[in-house]
């Protein structure tokens, strides 16, 4: 039979408290379990002493018969010193997806293309305020 420790949800709404226990792999989250080895109380403090209550024998116990915990209980027995748990790593979670990486680079080249337009409107703009002054030049010139 393959067992889990894992959180077993009670309280009320929006005052959830949990129950560490150890039950089948396919019984419900709040169901049948084979046996109660602690409790969470997410609303205490987290530096509370109260807050993750475990019995850490029993805990022993499981894991070594091979009880698998889920990522929550993993975390309160790797701080419980129980079971050693691997820091996950995955450099790829804030990268953004391929089509974001398209739609951010058509919005680039848009940009881009709507710089040059503006560049070549004020230069376009520019050249010809300069020539009629220059032209203006030369008649004096050739008048004095």
């Amino acid at each position: 039979m393959a067992t889990s420790i894992r959180l077993s949800r009670g309280g009320s709404k929006k005052r959830p408290y949990y129950r560490i226990v150890v039950a089948d792999s396919r019984a419900p989250r709040d169901g049948k379990f084979i046996e109660r080895i602690g409790s969470y109380n997410p609303l205490l403090a987290k530096g509370d002493e109260k807050r993750v209550v475990l019995d850490t024998e029993r805990a022993k116990y499981w894991v070594a018969a091979g009880a698998q915990p889920t990522d929550r209980v993993a975390r309160f027995l790797d701080a419980a010193g129980v079971k050693e748990r691997a820091a996950r790593n995955n450099p790829n979670k804030a990268e953004p997806g391929q089509r974001a990486k398209d739609r951010a680079e058509d919005r680039a080249a848009k940009l881009a293309e709507a710089e040059e337009a503006a560049k070549a409107a004020a230069e376009a703009a520019a050249a010809p305020a300069e020539e009629p002054a220059a032209e203006e030049a030369a008649t004096e010139q050739a008048e004095g």
